[in-house]
């Protein structure tokens, strides 16, 4: 489940209404979809109804309704139920007496799970859906003879399993076992610190021998460390060796299910390779079912693992339920009515297909495939299904076009584009998956390629966020909502966004690490005619220069070559220059690069340009939007200024600079700010990346200078000389729009004597 969560404060007696839409792609599970909706308003509530209103083109064939904290005598007289052709609907407005949780009580019973379950006809084998030149297609047949199962069940019995975990895991083993029908074939793995199996090969599941193994279960504890590797090789090895043992078992379908509440500290305890051993063993032969128990567990881990080998992962709640959630999940998998399923469509006629190669179909699940049609003559676009079950499967499907033509009429543009965006959704969930299992370029071009669909079509994914529109807190800033990673927990937001809790990935990019706990008072940054400010925290002094170049040229402001990360900034000049006078020079285009992870942005005061070469994202400065690509976070806040979070090694802010009329300055320009670089690696150079080092400098001789008001000193530097002017500049890191005055010592002529080499060193080819 998606955990979004927002806080925000109501003023007394007065009146607030929230509406939140969303859409969610129903994943039939055990012939039927869900709908469940959180119901816990923690008050009696005057008007207080949940409204469903469903439209299926198949037509329904059955709908209810319930409550979990409902008697069945209260349910009966507060849900109303109906359905008829493709409609149905389900009305629960219960008045606030019957909210109470006692006829004298304040409290209200108002607490659980409130799910709508409904299927729809089944009459054809598969569904076909066409509108706007993109297709859905749903497969479930139903009449169709279960196939026999291999089932091998590999379970974690390290000493992190001790207590209640064991306990369930136990029961629902034995509950799992009375369930097997006597076709099917069965072992049991474990593994602690050692690997040990109840048979060592697969045996029939007749009584005498489902006895054994609750014998089995029953006697096992938990014992050692985790050698996850050993046990998962061990269940494959079993599986495998009944290609040899005769039709009656070589041709059932095969299934494995490890389950597991920890990290593999015994044997191969290295990811990758264990990654690369099941791969290697499973070989495509049949899927991986993970069960991660608990949260002290590399979920991303097992996801994946699974993933790579046609199965899926389920995390198993530390809860009174465990044993019925695991007990749910085997029910899932334990009807299996065809294996090696592929659904073919004219190959000149679609393209950007979802997946349509499936290992297994269970019953009471669905196959959803969706795709772009680039034929619009619906007579010739048609599914071939082709399969393995008891026997040979093979079905035709065709696009029923007088039904089409009826439902575009009905539902019309709400249908088309329900189609395209379930094209969508389905190709960035499959493209999300394949990111885990991927490295370096190729996990680069399908971030940008993840990101750009998704802000095409507005879906909230670990690469993007939401904004909530209608609420503000006291700056005028709207909150941002990230979609939560699995293995994430409640962050509460710093800085501006300090009124609103939200489900975050990764830190806020206020807060790149513990030991940055908030900015700091003086930072070094550029800024303006450009100002460099260098802050020296071990003389609590700043030093300053300007840099004055030609407009258009790039100069180097930070260099790491231990990482190639870089930031690089274009000068431009001041249109309302007069003949002879000085021409100033701001910055007016930045490039961000991390060549590691094919990171790169672009910041001008017009656009915000992510990773340009391959097609990224454009956003304006009016948009507030956090971004995340490999551990690099960017967060725009709405017309004020932008920061840039790595991992936990530095924190950099781009400050945006408008200006107004009547301004000396016309044209708008940029700042640039170092606001956090302890990680930076020591070899960092650049006009600003030179200083994240120590720096050590004395000043004497201080004396008026030919301007009364200001000071000169002699100064000493990296073993030079130097005369410097005591004076002032802006600081705009907190205050984008007064800026704060700082006082510095500067150095003349391009920073000569204090920056390394002269400043035309620094002069460089390209944005990137």
């Amino acid at each position: 489940m998606e955990q979004f969560t927002i806080h925000i404060n109501i003023g007394p007696q007065s009146k607030a209404t929230f509406r939140l839409t969303y859409e969610e792609v129903l994943k039939r599970r055990l012939t039927q979809y869900d709908i469940v909706i959180k119901v816990k308003p923690k008050q009696l509530v005057r008007h207080f109804e949940i409204d469903v209103d469903v439209f299926e083109p198949q037509g329904i064939s059955k709908l209810d309704a319930q409550a979990t904290f409902l008697t069945k005598e209260l349910a009966a007289q507060t849900i109303k139920k109906s359905f008829s052709g493709k409609k149905g609907h389900v009305l629960f407005r219960p008045t606030v007496g019957q909210q109470q949780s006692c006829p004298t009580c304040s409290t209200s019973l108002l607490n659980g799970d409130f799910k709508v379950t409904y299927d729809v006809n089944r009459d054809k084998l598969c569904d076909l859906l066409v509108a706007n030149n993109y297709f859905a297609h749903f497969f479930a047949p139903k009449n169709l003879t279960n196939m026999s199962k291999n089932i091998v069940f590999v379970i974690d019995i390290s000493g992190s399993m001790e207590g209640q975990k064991m306990k369930q895991t136990k029961e629902a083993l034995l509950k799992i076992l009375g369930d097997m029908r006597p076709q099917d074939y069965f072992d049991l793995v474990l593994f602690g610190s050692q690997v040990q199996s109840w048979r060592g090969s697969l045996v029939q599941a007749s009584e005498a021998n489902l006895q054994a193994a609750r014998d089995f279960v029953k006697r096992f504890s938990v014992e050692g460390a985790t050698n996850l590797n050993g046990g998962l090789l061990r269940g494959i090895e079993i599986l495998n060796a009944v290609q040899g043992n005769g039709p009656e078992v070589s041709n059932q379908a095969s299934i494995l299910i490890m389950l597991t509440d920890g990290e593999p500290t015994e044997g191969v305890t290295d990811r990758s390779q264990i990654l690369k051993n099941v791969r290697e063993a499973i070989r495509d032969k049949f899927p991986l079912y993970n069960l991660g128990f608990g949260h002290n567990l590399d979920f991303n881990f097992l996801e994946v693992m699974s993933k790579e080998n046609n199965g899926w992962a389920k995390r198993i709640y530390e809860d009174h339920d465990a044993t019925q959630q695991l007990q749910n999940f085997y029910d899932q998998v334990a009807s299996p009515l065809l294996v090696d399923v592929e659904l073919q469509y004219p190959r000149d006629t679609i393209s950007a297909l979802t997946q349509h190669r499936h290992k297994q179909y269970y019953d009471g699940s669905e196959i959803m495939v969706a795709g772009r049609i680039t034929d619009q003559k619906l007579s010739s676009f048609k599914a071939e299904v082709q399969a393995r079950g008891g026997q040979e499967f093979k079905t035709t499907c065709l696009v029923d076009e007088e039904e089409m033509k009826k439902l575009l009429q009905e539902r019309g543009h709400m249908l088309e584009n329900h189609v395209e965006r379930l094209w969508a959704y389905l190709t960035i969930q499959e493209l999300l998956a394949k990111r885990m299992t991927v490295e370096g370029e190729e996990k680069n071009k399908l971030s940008s390629e993840i990101l750009k669909m998704s802000l095409d079509y507005q879906f909230v994914t670990p690469l993007t966020s939401m904004i909530m529109r209608g609420m503000k807190d006291q700056e005028g800033l709207e909150p941002i909502i990230d979609k939560a990673e699995e293995d994430s927990q409640p962050l509460e937001m710093l800085g501006p966004r300090r009124t609103f809790v939200l489900s975050a990935a990764q830190p806020s990019p206020t807060r790149p690490s513990p030991n940055f706990q908030e900015l700091p008072n003086r930072v070094t940054g550029v800024d303006t005619d450009p100002h460099f400010i260098i802050h020296v925290p071990q003389k609590e002094d700043a030093l300053c220069f300007n840099i004055n170049e030609e407009p258009g040229v790039i100069l180097s402001l930070v260099q790491d070559p231990d990482t190639g990360f870089s930031v690089n900034g274009q000068l431009i000049g001041d249109k309302a220059r007069s003949p002879g006078q000085h021409e100033a020079t701001y910055f007016g285009r930045l490039g961000i690069a991390n060549p590691a992870t094919g990171f790169q942005l672009e910041v001008t005061p017009q656009n915000i340009t992510l990773n340009a070469g391959e097609g990224g994202p454009v956003f304006s400065w009016r948009d507030q939007a956090v971004l995340r690509q490999d551990g690099i976070v960017v967060t725009i806040n709405k017309k004020r200024s932008l920061v840039v979070s790595l991992d936990d090694r530095a924190t950099f802010e781009v400050v945006l600079h408008r200006v107004w009329r009547g301004s000396t300055v016309q044209q708008d320009f940029l700042g640039f700010y170092v606001l956090d670089s302890h990680r930076m690696s020591a070899r960092t150079h650049g006009l600003l990346g030179q200083f994240f080092h120590p720096l050590d400098f004395e000043v004497s001789d201080i004396h008026p200078g030919s301007d009364p008001t200001r000071s000169d000193a002699t100064m000493m530097v990296k073993n030079r000389r130097l005369t410097v002017t005591r004076g002032l500049q802006k600081d705009y890191s907190k205050d984008p729009r007064h800026g704060a005055e700082v006082s510095c010592w500067f150095v003349h002529d391009n920073g000569a004597g204090l920056i390394d080499g002269a400043h035309t060193d620094y002069i460089v080819p390209d944005i990137f």
